[in-house]
């Protein structure tokens, strides 16, 4: 796959796919500009190479032309965050588009209006694509959070481009990273799998066994592996048709010789809520009416023991409801340990958007090897599966 690294663009007009994505209030500003900064370098390489940028992305899932998913919302963070006033283009296909870059100059920046205005984006039309391919000399693709997905702007545009596509800077770090995980030599590799419900991540956890040597399980998901062992679980959130399922990964661990982890105790609530009563009690001894929101003081032993000794760590998930501050120093004293792996020479990486969250929560970013800009990408790549986005710039 080549990157923008292996080619000039002088002169060239680079129609990139960014991912902005990213969350608005409710006046419309951006309350997060990760990705933004994320897409940087890629832009700034072709920018000085003397080349112009027009950049496409979506926001959001738009049922028609809404005003809130406007990508005009972005030009000033944009035009900030890069030093280079963008100019805003209310269209990303036909006459109005492609007048706006006919007019661009090298060094100049175009954001075209968001590309899920029309289905034929999400629906992978070629006609769409092709029009899209009017924009541009070149192809870039810098949205690892869309790879998965096989639309227009990500997969069936690369066919236009068939001598010049390129990845760029932040999708090749991401793919380079992933790959870290999954082909470490550098062994205890130790994922921590996080969040409700097992049934949401049962494929990652089969995929990834025959890579991994610790397995640590928590969330919500962890009760059903307590129930499914026979534990009381209370109140507690449990998938009840996936008890036998939790048994059979347990089995396939034990088969590949990986250590689980479960949760040994509890912080455990009367209720759903910030002023709920609270209690510490053992993970299978929960009593009737109170559930487990967050893991208990053992377990945060148990699991640091396994982080400090492993130089190879995928986090994934929380291990407590740890958006309400009474259930969150699971979750952060997690992070803490995963920091002190490594700094002690462990490389982590993190994925998925509650991980993301907590990470910055905690301001833990810079503690991390690497945060993943794409959760859903993510954790296909780990599944094993082929990225469209990817395979499309292979090609």
């Amino acid at each position: 796959m080549k990157t923008v690294n292996d080619f000039n663009f002088e002169g060239k007009k680079a129609l990139i796919r960014v991912d902005f994505n990213v969350p608005l209030d409710a006046e419309f500003n951006v309350t997060d500009t990760t990705r933004i900064k994320a897409a940087k370098p890629t832009i700034l390489k072709i920018l000085e190479d003397g080349g112009s940028c027009v950049l496409m992305s979506h926001l959001g899932r738009p049922k028609n032309k809404e005003e809130k998913f406007s990508l005009k919302h972005i030009v000033k963070p944009l035009s900030e965050i890069l030093g280079v006033q963008a100019q805003f283009v209310d269209d990303c296909i036909g006459e109005k588009a492609q007048q706006a870059v006919q007019n661009c100059k090298s060094g100049e920046i175009i954001l075209l209006e968001n590309l899920r205005y029309y289905s034929e984006e999400t629906e992978g039309d070629r006609d769409f694509a092709q029009q899209l391919s009017l924009l541009g000399d070149v192809y870039v693709n810098d949205a690892f959070g869309t790879a998965h997905r096989a639309h227009a702007s990500t997969a069936i545009i690369a066919d236009f481009f068939p001598e010049n596509k390129f990845s760029g800077l932040l999708l090749a770090s991401e793919v380079k990273n992933v790959k870290k995980v999954l082909e470490s030599n550098e062994k205890p590799v130790t994922a921590i799998i996080g969040g409700a419900k097992v049934s949401s991540k049962i494929t990652i956890i089969e995929s990834i066994l025959d890579k991994i040597d610790n397995l640590i399980v928590g969330g919500g998901m962890a009760f059903t592996f307590v129930k499914a062992q026979g534990g009381n679980v209370g109140s507690s959130l449990v998938e009840d048709d996936k008890l036998d399922l939790a048994l059979e990964i347990l089995e396939m661990a034990k088969s590949k010789d990986v250590a689980v982890h479960l949760p040994v105790d509890a912080i455990i609530a009367d209720s759903f809520s910030e002023d709920a009563n609270t209690k510490i009690a053992e993970v299978d001894n929960i009593p009737e009416n109170w559930m487990g929101l967050d893991v208990g003081p053992k377990t945060n032993d148990v699991f640091a023991e396994v982080l400090l000794q492993s130089k190879t760590i995928l986090w994934n998930g929380p291990v407590g409801v740890f958006e309400m501050e009474k259930f969150a120093d699971g979750t952060n004293i997690l992070g803490q340990n995963i920091a002190k792996a490594t700094q002690s020479g462990a490389f982590s990486l993190v994925g998925g958007g509650d991980s993301v969250a907590a990470v910055k929560k905690f301001n833990l970013t810079d503690k991390v090897s690497y945060v993943s800009t794409g959760g859903g990408a993510m954790l296909e790549m780990l599944e094993g599966k082929e990225l469209p986005g990817i395979k499309a710039l292979q090609q």
